[in-house]
């Protein structure tokens, strides 16, 4: 079957890297886990014989069918013709449990996948999330602050889960082959809202604010966002230097930032 470059599919061949993400996972005889796009089921193959229940999303619909009919003799597995962005997490986990996510995420619509599983990670329907992404966006994911990759992407990723970088898989690991290398990252889902006391839509919107233009000062971010220079001048907290740029600051830091002006 033909590669769709408008769905950003690049199959992986891998055998070591397939069974090495399935393993990054854990335990998954008791768990439920949603694979996100299973493409030609390298990945499909394995979950099935190891997790409790697998529900593999695929937006193909020529790829959907031939799934749902290898697997139909397996009653723990569930094939969904469906767009990710567009499915229900909370009709697909089951009532009071958590699930796990694994997959090979599309390049081009890696952070609108990303903000997805934080939303549910959030909200308490997932646990765990091993994933895979092109390198450059993941190490804007795992980056630490000072590091020139730190930006928006990492701040929010880190105030949802915390971030582990596994490995990095080189073209070949694919057919077809892409242009960049891909790495897998595990996210375990640990929202730190309630333990630094911010609300999760303002203290959002508050961190689009501060990165808006990575090479402006907080400040000046700031002051492009509305809050009067009076305010920063008077509500300025100590611990947080004036000249500093967002990519400097820890979540702590931000999050005083953010008492301070609310």
């Amino acid at each position: 079957m033909k590669r769709k470059p408008k769905l950003g599919q690049n199959f992986l061949v891998d055998d070591r890297a397939r069974h090495a993400i399935v393993d990054a996972l854990g335990d998954i005889r008791q768990r439920t886990v949603i694979e996100i796009g299973p493409g030609h089921g390298a990945i499909t193959d394995i979950l099935a014989e190891k997790a409790n229940q697998l529900i593999a999303l695929e937006l193909d619909r020529e790829l959907a069918p031939g799934l749902a009919q290898r697997f139909a003799a397996r009653p723990n597995v569930r094939i969904i013709e469906i767009d990710v962005l567009k499915a229900d997490f909370a009709s697909i986990v089951p009532i009071g449990e958590t699930a796990d996510v694994v997959g090979n995420l599309p390049y081009y619509i890696t952070s609108d996948i990303l903000l997805k599983l934080f939303h549910a990670g959030a909200s308490g329907l997932l646990s765990r999330a091993v994933v895979m992404m092109q390198r450059e966006v993941a190490a804007r994911v795992a980056a630490s602050p000072g590091g020139r990759e730190y930006g928006l992407l990492s701040a929010t990723a880190q105030m949802n889960a915390r971030v582990e970088d596994l490995f990095t898989l080189p073209p070949s690991a694919f057919s077809p082959p892409p242009e960049v290398y891909s790495t897998v990252l595990r996210l375990d889902f640990a929202p730190r809202f309630s333990e630094l006391g911010v609300d999760p839509e303002r203290f959002d919107s508050f961190l689009k604010q501060i990165f808006a233009q990575k090479r402006k000062t907080l400040e000046n971010n700031l002051r492009a966002a509305g809050f009067a220079s009076d305010d920063l001048e008077s509500r300025w907290p100590a611990a947080v230097p004036r000249k500093s740029r967002a990519e400097t600051l820890s979540l702590e830091a931000m999050a005083e930032l953010y008492h301070a002006l609310k």
